[in-house]
């Protein structure tokens, strides 16, 4: 069989395990969805008002945290995976939470993993925004609480950008979740580390849909946002 005959029955079937409902395949799936938007809504709810924080006031130090926040966004997937590890091991400091090889501990590693990217996408909207939004509201007596609305919508499209940023940086990372959910089947194997494993063991056609799969989320997250420009007047 010649490489693109393989390649081409391998697509075959992995077309027909996504059509069949394969229960590993979704099963994947549904365990990288629900880690990756639970970790993606507390990185949200926690990054953005820390890049107000951060990036919308002066204090000692900023430019420093600025700088590590800037060289976080690079930190390797597996150095996250080692450093949580290192606390919910059964033998550390949070062992007797039991946390290790749990969804939560993915959630906690990915969340550790996003939080400075959002901190930095948000920090940047916050910092390109008017100041003139924020001393028009101020002028016509809107509170604290009102203004932050206020610059909130007006930087939504930014905002909506780093959510989605650090949504697919999580959707496809694979060291956090195999370090800390030990890759078993049906309670934390998701779709890369699924691949990882499929793929070692010559399933090639299993992996393929999996991929296939993650392909089509990120080009979802995309087109959401793309869409959601185009609502806000951008072309």
């Amino acid at each position: 069989m010649s490489g693109v005959d393989f390649l081409l029955d391998s697509l075959g079937e992995a077309l027909g395990l996504i059509w069949s409902g394969n229960r590993d395949v979704y099963s994947a799936v549904s365990v990288s969805l629900q880690v990756a938007c639970a970790a993606t809504a507390i990185t949200t709810l926690v990054g953005i008002p820390l890049a107000f924080l951060i990036y919308g006031h002066r204090f000692w130090g900023r430019r420093l945290v600025i700088t590590v926040l800037n060289t976080l966004l690079a930190l390797p997937t597996v150095v996250v995976g080692l450093f949580v590890y290192s606390f919910i091991t059964r033998r550390s400091l949070l062992g007797p939470l039991d946390l290790l090889f749990t969804k939560k501990a993915m959630i906690f590693g990915e969340v550790i993993l996003a939080l400075p990217i959002v901190v930095a996408l948000a920090g940047s909207a916050v910092v390109s925004l008017d100041k003139s939004v924020k001393e028009t509201a101020l002028t016509l007596g809107a509170g604290s609480s009102r203004v932050l609305i206020i610059m909130l919508r007006e930087g939504r499209l930014a905002f909506m950008t780093a959510v989605a940023a650090a949504f697919g940086r999580l959707i496809g990372e694979v060291g956090v979740s195999m370090m800390l959910g030990g890759n078993i089947a049906g309670v934390t194997r998701n779709i890369t580390t699924a691949i990882a494993l499929e793929t070692s063991k010559g399933q090639f056609s299993f992996a393929m849909a999996l991929g296939i799969i993650l392909m089509i989320l990120a080009l979802g997250v995309n087109f959401v946002l793309r869409y959601a420009q185009g609502k806000g007047g951008v072309g």
